[in-house]
């Protein structure tokens, strides 16, 4: 088990009872990936967490394979896809990289990029498992876009503390939003779609269709 995995089990208990911190953003992000996807995709979700963001779409696809490296996070996803009578989700412990083949029709990674150390691998392995005109849909804290505030600075002294004190995970990128998209397109996307919700981290929303 490594050591991120580690992490993210000993915190799931506390995440899943953690409200989402702006509500609006996530919702309005939440309606624009939906409207992309059809009742008869397939969806993989890397990063799924808890299954929240799974849950809410699976009504209007035919199937989410929903992947975490976080079995504690998993279980929680499963008993709540259970709860709300979500039988076409599907959960599987993996990391990124390690996701299953396909191909999808679309793949999912909310509150993912930032924290992996080998991104533009990553998105290979995405372009590799989506379809021919097939989707990639994220969104992305780009703390980098912060660079020079007090807020970056603050972000830029606390996490490795918290790290230190097993309170945040071992890898967190400070990526600007030039460099998140300039990835995405050498990965072989078209980007057709860009926001970012919430605007003041910002949380950086994109769609992009794989070439």
């Amino acid at each position: 088990m490594t050591a991120d995995a580690r992490f993210w089990n000993k915190i799931a208990p506390k995440y899943a009872k953690s409200k989402i911190r702006d509500m609006d953003a996530y919702r309005y992000a939440l309606e624009r990936t939906r409207s992309y996807l059809k009742a008869d995709d397939t969806v993989l979700e890397l990063g799924c967490g808890t299954g929240s963001t799974a849950i809410e779409l699976a009504s209007g696809v035919s199937k989410i394979l929903a992947t975490d490296l976080s079995e504690a996070m998993l279980e929680v996803g499963r008993e709540r896809a259970w709860d709300a009578g979500a039988g076409n989700v599907e959960f599987q412990c993996c990391s990124a990289g390690q996701a299953p083949e396909g191909p999808f029709d679309a793949v999912l990674a909310h509150n993912l990029l930032h924290l992996l150390p080998d991104l533009e691998e990553v998105l290979d392995g995405v372009a590799a498992r989506v379809k021919p005109g097939g989707l990639f849909i994220s969104k992305t804290p780009c703390l980098g876009e912060m660079r020079g505030s007090w807020k970056y600075w603050l972000f830029s002294a606390a996490i490795p503390l918290m790290r230190l004190a097993g309170k945040a995970p071992s890898f967190v990128d400070f990526i600007d939003i030039r460099r998140l998209e300039a990835a995405v397109q050498k990965a072989g996307f078209e980007i057709i779609e860009t926001g970012n919700y919430p605007a003041d981290t910002p949380g950086r929303y994109l769609v992009a269709r794989r070439r």
